[in-house]
């Protein structure tokens, strides 16, 4: 079983107007460093054992008492420029699978690259999943689609299986940084997450569109966040012979399986209207609750000469509920070999997966216009470019500050009901907070490799000056070989793992990991908002 050590670090962050904090804290910082071990045997992992077979971190958990490990800096600093990261388009090497087997996921090569800006008059609107029909005019275009891009000759970029090499290339290793081959370069676990994706997402359904000779269609987005569509959608599963069928696909989560949007491997099936609220919940708490900064939403910096396996990593929604959709649709049962959407580089492999990404593109767009979001203004943002082929087979390049407004790029989404701005958390019925006194200091617990639940009281810093102030909740030091399936939840105030759900507010969420290639050792941080969650819990004035 993989497994992971935390370190711990008490600080606190007074926010300013730029909603940058500076890492100089009056408080002083406590920490306590530790090594990751791995699988049962918990070898310790260096260069020399970390081809271990993949293991899993499937559902551990950490309760925390009141007060908490605090972080220091949430926001993007404005001075803090350096170059966008940017990847190395021709010098693509072999990516692997999360057991370490090489796999040729490099696209054809290019002689030409040319820049490449959106242009559109029309707009069209992309439908959700669920309301399609196997006997619809749709749904056959989109069949006839996809059947022709897998009928394209191998070494066409268009082809099927190529378009899914994309995303491998992309995320296990095909790529180093331009100007640095000794880092690798990747979209996941950063502030490229959400952007690269867009992208990706945009030229696939331009090639379906060429294919077929039809420049309306437009992708469904699969909208597991509403009741209606927490199903695998009927266009998906319904035609074994469909070329939108993937048997690769867990079978305990068919139709009429219900999506666990924080899922991880030997979850106790629930009753489906339990499972829909808690889902509903989670929403409501990722995009909500966690997601008030840019780098909240979409994930920390990752600049030119950055190392991926030691940033503060992933933004919110990649982590849930994205990581957990591909989780639960995948095949992860044999964790030593996970397939097709439950790992990195096959994922693309099965047709939902654009479905997937369509709705993940779509809670991009609510939270900047429902929830008053703002996209970073950073230019190492802004700047970043990404290669893809379009729909004619030939190589482009385009940046992230050209793909901000969908509508310029030729789609919006259906208005649907999003009942989750209505789920907030309730705290557990209880005549008053909760205080945990028989939990130790962080001090007498870290270093550890999380392999039971732990619980853990942390004094919290006293307040300093005048006005209010953001408490951040970090996790910090978290060290994972990037090739295992990880999850582990963390709660507040609560001190038995069965007794709170994703639908109260002792739940804070999870950390997960969904399995690269290249296994390597990544150490990261994980933040939660905690200010909103002491006030409901009755606990803003507690000591700890």
């Amino acid at each position: 079983m993989a497994s992971f050590c935390a370190i711990a670090a008490a600080t606190h962050c007074i926010p300013h107007t730029s909603s940058f904090c500076s890492k100089k804290s009056p408080f002083p910082k406590k920490k306590v460093t530790c090594k990751a071990k791995n699988d049962d045997h918990r070898p310790e992992i260096t260069s020399k054992n970390s081809e271990n077979s993949p293991g899993t971190l499937d559902r551990r958990d950490v309760l925390l008492g009141l007060g908490g490990l605090y972080s220091t800096s949430l926001a993007t600093n404005p001075m803090a420029l350096a170059k966008p990261a940017l990847p190395d388009f021709k010098d693509c090497v072999d990516a692997t699978q999360p057991n370490d087997t090489p796999i040729n996921c490099c696209p054809p090569v290019a002689a030409k690259i040319e820049d490449y800006v959106p242009s559109t008059t029309t707009v069209r609107t992309r439908m959700a999943a669920q309301s399609v029909t196997v006997d619809s005019d749709y749904y056959r275009k989109y069949s006839a689609a996809i059947q022709k891009m897998k009928n394209l000759s191998p070494a066409d970029p268009r082809n099927f299986r190529q378009q899914a090499n994309v995303h491998c290339a992309y995320c296990d290793g095909g790529y180093t940084q331009k100007g640095n081959s000794k880092l690798l370069y990747e979209i996941h676990n950063s502030w490229l997450f959400f952007p690269w994706h867009r992208w990706y997402v945009y030229f696939f359904e331009k090639i379906c569109q060429n294919l077929i000779d039809d420049d309306t269609f437009v992708l469904p987005f699969w909208n597991w966040d509403a009741p209606g569509g927490m199903q695998i959608p009927p266009m998906y599963n319904s035609v074994v012979t469909s070329p939108l069928y993937d048997c690769l696909r867990n079978p305990d989560h068919l139709p009429p399986s219900v999506i666990n949007l924080d899922w991880s491997n030997g979850d106790v099936t629930v009753d489906p209207e339990v499972q829909m609220k808690h889902n509903l919940a989670i929403m409501y708490t990722q995009m909500i609750t966690q997601s008030k900064t840019p780098t909240d939403f979409f994930g920390n910096p990752y600049r030119a000469g950055d190392n991926i396996t030691t940033l503060d990593g992933a933004g919110q929604i990649e982590q849930t509920p994205h990581n957990h959709v591909h989780a639960w649709t995948g095949t992860i049962v044999d964790t030593s070999n996970p397939i097709d959407m439950g790992a990195l580089y096959s994922a693309a492999r099965d047709p939902i997966f654009f479905a997937h990404h369509a709705n993940v593109d779509r809670l991009w767009t609510i939270w900047l216009n429902q929830l008053k979001g703002n996209n970073f203004t950073d230019p190492d943002w802004l700047n970043a470019y990404f290669i893809f082929y379009n729909e004619k087979a030939k190589p482009v390049r385009v940046r992230i500050q050209d793909c901000l407004d969908t509508t310029k790029l030729g789609y919006t989404y259906e208005d649907v009901p999003i009942l989750w701005l209505d789920a907030s958390t309730k705290p557990q019925p209880r005549a008053k907070a909760k205080t945990l006194p028989s939990a130790p200091d962080p001090a007498q617990v870290f270093p550890t490799t999380l392999d039971k639940p732990i619980n853990v009281i942390v004094q919290r810093p006293k307040k300093s000056g005048s006005g209010s102030s953001e408490e951040i909740l970090v996790i910090e030091g978290i060290e994972y070989d990037k090739g295992n399936y990880v999850k582990f939840n963390v709660y507040i105030n609560e001190d038995d793992v069965n007794a709170s759900h994703p639908d109260n507010t002792e739940y804070l969420g999870s950390f997960s990991n969904l399995p690269h290639g290249h296994r390597m050792s990544y150490k990261t941080n994980k933040r939660f908002r905690i200010s909103e969650v002491l006030e409901e819990l009755g606990a803003r004035d507690y000591d700890r």
